[in-house]
């Protein structure tokens, strides 16, 4: 352990160095202009800055010359206004948060810095720490020197102290936002919106910022919230400029898309593509290689692309490098492909050795023989590191160190490398240009390529970084565009309201939740659009009233009589194909006419037959789901599909799947079998043709099909006989009846119609669908106007409020009841049903290991293919879980809040149950890693978040006076906080 701190401490004392070289400017450096706008709030007077605060002492020295964006940032600073500094990674940001606490410390103030994951929170608290000495940490985790003038923590524990009206929000005078664009975050972003919606009136704000494009809107809203001036620093300048290179698929060179200079070099783009050989290496990838958790082993392929890109790096010294891809699995086979590589020399590997061994010395005998930890090291002596969220936290830090300290040559890390600490490389590899999701693969955007790109290029080591993309497929020059100069990702809001949140707000002395909407961000963002909403509808209106057409009222009523008419048609096909009366004719060979895919707009005046087409039925058959799941379904209301084979185009869209497009029977296509819905169906013919037993053969196909032809030929004159819907299918329902009579008045009258004979017809109806059309766009502009003057969120507010006053958490007054004031203490996993299992029994009634073992449910969101199931009393505990959240999710959505109720409900997955609850039960770690298929960083993270949940639950049992429940959950946390997954972290 000595041993281990004395190698820290000589890397932390190399640390401000490091940070000088990468901030520094060199003589040859030439000063880079930044854009500084000040956003003044409506009525706000700015004021002279004094001339003695120009004149005043520096709160801190820099030994580098600062670029003018860090100057400009400290001009604000010294003026006491806040300030957003928007800047690429590794710009030098981080000079701006040390100025801000060096200036709160002399003048005697509070600040606090506030990060958006708890590792980046450790590393900065280590880092300010050497340089101030009076600074605490506050995380979920640890708590450090809590009463010191810098306190370094997650902005959820910020969030978490404004709504306990902490002593310490009261006497802070700034507060630095790192990565502030965390915001627009899906999940988290809102915690953000909030801290700064509530922060003190009085106190100040840095906030620190990738490059987006809308900073000047961020600190528009931030001066309007808080009644403050609000400075932006922007600079799009790079200290290392970068080349952007392509390397093909199966090819041997690299070819540069985009210079220094940021110029797109067209003809080189189109070389490379040339030179992508066909491969099946993306599909077999994972063939040569057995797939286990941990570490892959076995044969690895030979010379790979990924082995040619590596060796050409280290040979021409472009080396340190990161090698981004986007799965963990991907990463831990990647490298083990460089296993027979060499990157270090003997001392190196002493060095590598000496750094490991140290660290983990903090673990147990039995944690150090983790597969994890044993597999990693030769690697690792080889110049050859893994970064992702699967490691464990011991293990991710050393590589971090390890990195840094230049011991690592050759780095394969998922994105959330990108994130955090600057640590920057020589070159950064795109293993892949295509990321999955969640739902399909997509080419990566243009803000996700900035944000890893802005790893490569080291300030004041590297002349220039590289930045290599691996591309397998073709790519059209547009997307590769798109790509590598697109823009930064704006900062828009990803609001949402919570429980925890609107009861927090009620339960507050001054808190108000439609207060606390009103300043949101996103309301901010939709009251801007307003005026850009005003123009397009005057444009509308414009061009529709330059549209004149003759006989307008006449053509109109014409209009409508043909929208009724192909209703009514609709109306009958719909009777006649259900499945009650036309089951019985979806036999093999007898010929169908379904929709095919309309191109032109849904015109009311052209009928649907102008877009069907023929073919054949193969087969039918009921959808599994359906009624199956919902008992108020009767058989005759199932879904069916029917196989018709037909002609078709087939397209692959941008993603992985194919499109299928139904043309007409003349037109060049291939014969495909289509499954359609029965509502794609448009008639069925009284006509059968004997079809071939195997459909397979291309042949046997387009012979079909002939015989289709020769069918539709034969009757071309006469049309193709239809099975009559009340002879033939016995259709006598009185919906049909009546819809039959009414197409036949309407006929009789579009015959007497004034303009039925009037020339050009179809031309005039077209125009009129166009106004109308206009009139429809005009309409449903106005609707959005009118929802954005006013509160955004005021019904969902209000729907919300209705389920927290059925189920008992407020009374009518939004007076907060007892179980409103548990689920104000959780909000690390969702507080209402963990409220209802607190209170009705569930967690007091089992023993403390099967609950932290149900309570892992709340944490775990990963899809598991082949989890373990787990065994009968904690499969009880959670079908109560599953029995909970449906009953819960049924009175929101009878409340009228947007809820999947089936969705919501498979949310709690049970898939670490057996893994945690031995875990609880004393087991060593490497005894659950051998029955559970998780990676050992994942189940950390996971126990984790679950100690959080039970310290909230602490509170909360603390809050309503249950004792006895307070010491259950007591129990529980001193089960599971213990051994490596409690390991402190390297940095503190």
């Amino acid at each position: 352990m000595a041993a281990l701190k004395r190698k820290l401490s000589s890397m932390e004392s190399s640390q401000p160095l490091k940070l000088r070289r990468e901030n520094g400017s060199t003589a040859s450096d030439e000063p880079v202009a930044c854009v500084h706008d000040v956003s003044y709030p409506e009525g706000y007077v700015a004021r002279q800055s004094s001339s003695n605060s120009e004149q005043s002492i520096p709160a801190k020295e820099f030994t580098f010359t600062l670029d003018p964006f860090q100057s400009e940032a400290i001009k604000c600073l010294d003026n006491g206004e806040s300030v957003v500094v928007s800047a690429h990674t590794s710009a030098g940001k981080t000079v701006v948060a040390l100025y801000a606490i060096a200036m709160s410390l002399r003048n005697k103030q509070r600040v606090i810095y506030t990060s958006p994951i708890k590792a980046l929170s450790n590393q900065k608290y280590r880092e300010f720490k050497e340089e101030f000495s009076d600074v605490g940490l506050m995380t979920g985790d640890v708590t450090i020197d809590p009463n010191s003038s810098c306190l370094v923590m997650t902005t959820e524990i910020l969030r978490s102290m404004q709504y306990k009206g902490s002593e310490i929000m009261r006497e802070v005078a700034w507060i630095i936002f790192d990565e502030v664009h965390y915001m627009r975050d899906r999940e988290r972003g809102v915690v953000w919106e909030e801290s700064i919606v509530m922060a003190p009136k009085n106190s100040r704000f840095v906030f620190l910022s990738a490059t987006v494009p809308n900073a000047k809107e961020f600190a528009d809203w931030v001066a309007k919230v808080h009644q403050q001036p609000c400075h932006i620093v922007y600079t799009d300048y790079r200290p290392t400029p970068l080349q952007h290179y392509i390397f093909p698929s199966g090819g041997d060179g690299l070819y540069l898309v985009v210079d220094e200079k940021g110029k797109f070099r067209e003809d080189s783009f189109q070389k490379a593509l040339n030179a992508l050989v066909p491969t099946a290496e993306s599909d077999k990838k994972r063939e040569n290689g057995k797939w286990q958790k941990g570490l892959v082993v076995g044969k690895v392929g030979e010379e790979s692309d990924i082995f040619k890109m590596v060796k050409m790096i280290v040979q021409r010294q472009y080396d340190p490098v990161i090698l981004f891809s986007f799965s963990k699995r991907e990463c831990e086979f990647l490298a083990m492909q460089m296993a027979r590589m060499d990157l270090n020399n003997d001392d190196e590997k002493a060095s590598v050795e000496n750094v490991f061994w140290n660290a983990m010395d903090l673990l147990s005998d039995d944690d150090k023989k983790l597969p994890q930890v044993s597999n990693m090291l030769p690697i690792l002596k080889r110049g050859i590191g893994v970064h992702h969220s699967g490691l464990l936290p011991i293990l991710k830090e050393v590589i971090e160190i390890l990195f840094q300290e230049g011991l690592i040559k050759c780095l394969f890390a998922t994105e959330t490398f990108s994130i955090g600490l600057n640590m920057p490389a020589k070159t950064v590899v795109f293993t892949n240009v295509r990321k999955f999701d969640g739902d399909k693969f997509r080419w990566i955007s243009s803000g996700e390529y900035i944000q890893m790109s802005g790893r490569a290029g080291r300030r004041g080591i590297d002349d220039r970084g590289i930045c290599i993309l691996m591309v397998d497929e073709k790519m059209e020059p547009s997307t590769a565009k798109m790509m590598l100069k697109g823009s930064a990702d704006s900062l828009n809001s990803a609001f949402h309201l919570s429980y925890n949140m609107l009861l927090n707000q009620l339960r507050c002395e001054d808190g108000n939740p439609e207060n606390l909407l009103r300043n949101s961000f996103y309301q901010f963002q939709a009251d801007r659009a307003i005026p850009d909403l005003e123009k397009h509808v005057d444009d509308l209106e414009g061009e529709r009233d330059s549209i004149i057409i003759e006989e307008e009222d006449s053509l109109k009523n014409y209009y409508s009589l043909m929208e009724q008419y192909e209703s009514l048609k609709k109306d009958v096909r719909d009777v006649v194909l259900s499945p009650r009366y036309c089951l019985p004719f979806l036999q093999p060979g007898r010929l169908v006419c379904i929709q095919s895919t309309r191109n032109d707009e849904n015109l009311p005046y052209i009928s649907l037959e102008d877009h069907v087409t023929w073919g054949v039925i193969i087969n039918f058959e009921r959808l599994k789901r359906t009624f199956d799941d919902d008992a108020s379904k009767k058989p005759e209301d199932a879904e069916y599909t029917v196989d018709v084979l037909t002609r078709c185009t087939v397209n692959r869209d941008e993603g992985l799947k194919k499109s299928i497009k139904i043309i007409a029977l003349k037109e060049p296509g291939e014969p495909i079998v289509v499954s359609v819905p029965l509502s794609q169906l448009y008639s069925l013919s009284s006509v059968r043709i004997v079809i071939s037993k195997d459909l397979l053969p291309l042949e046997a196909r387009e012979n079909t099909l002939k015989k289709v032809s020769e069918v539709l030929s034969r009757f071309s004159k006469k049309g193709i006989p239809l099975l009559d819907p009340e002879e033939d299918m016995k259709v006598q329902s009185n919906s049909y009846k009546k819809a039959v009579r009414r197409i036949e008045a309407l006929e009789s009258l579009f015959d007497k119609h004034e303009v039925a004979k009037s020339p050009l017809i179809e031309q005039k109806l077209k125009v009129l669908h166009t106004k109308q059309e206009l009139n429809a766009q005009i309409k449903s502009v106005k609707r959005v106007m009118r929802s954005s003057s006013a509160l955004v969120f005021k019904d969902e507010l209000k729907a919300r409020k209705r389920v927290l006053r059925r189920l008992g958490y407020i009374t009518r007054d939004d007076v907060v009841e007892l179980k409103g004031k548990v689920a104000c203490e959780i909000s690390s996993a969702d507080e209402l049903i963990l409220t209802e299992l607190m209170l009705n029994g569930v967690l007091k009634d089992t023993k403390v290991e099967e609950m932290v073992s149900l309570l892992s449910c709340f944490v775990w969101k990963e899809k598991l293919p082949d989890s373990q199931k787990p065994r009968e009393e904690l499969e009880l505990l959670f079908i109560q879980l599953q029995d909970i959240a449906g009953r819960v999710a049924k009175v929101e959505l009878e409340c009228k809040v947007q809820m999947d109720i089936e969705k919501f409900v498979s949310s709690f997955r049970p898939d670490i149950m057996e893994a945690v609850y031995a875990w609880a039960k004393g087991s060593k770690f490497y005894q659950i890693m051998e029955i559970t298929q998780v990676f050992e960083g994942s189940l950390i993270r996971a126990i984790r978040r679950l100690e959080e949940i039970l310290q909230q639950l602490i509170q909360a049992a603390k809050s309503i006076g249950e004792t006895e429940l307070e010491s259950k959950f007591e129990e529980a946390v001193s089960k599971i906080k213990r051994d490596i997954v409690f390991a402190a972290s390297l940095y503190l």
